[in-house]
């Protein structure tokens, strides 16, 4: 993807297909409790903040709560970045918790530079 090019220039649809299978990934690495994979299209500043004693931290709950599907709800087109939330559901129960996530392109590459499911 072009450095020039806006995540905000492009359509839903287009936005959907690339950052569905980056939170995916990111989703899939967490719920197999595999930091690289995890952290693969994060931005350094998450890599610093996400680090494999603090994902540890964040997945030693018990029982272990797996994410499964979620929903997507809607964008929030910004000058350099989009916001994307997310109904997200977990293999625990069936409580609708919010996932959102901001994605950039740094280098010519789109990485999330903020996730939060509550």
């Amino acid at each position: 993807m072009s450095a020039e090019l806006k995540l905000s220039d492009l359509s839903s649809d287009e936005i959907l297909k690339i950052v569905e299978p980056i939170m995916d990934n990111c989703l899939e690495g967490s719920n197999e409790g595999n930091h690289k994979k995890h952290t693969r299209d994060f931005t350094d500043r998450m890599k610093s903040i996400v680090t494999p004693k603090e994902l540890e931290k964040q997945l030693s709950s018990y029982p272990k709560v797996y994410f499964t599907h979620r929903e997507f709800l809607y964008f929030f087109r910004r000058t350099d970045s989009i916001g994307i939330v997310w109904k997200q559901f977990t293999s625990l129960n069936n409580d609708e918790l919010i996932n959102q996530a901001i994605f950039k392109i740094i280098k010519g590459n789109i990485l999330i530079d903020h996730c939060m499911i509550c």
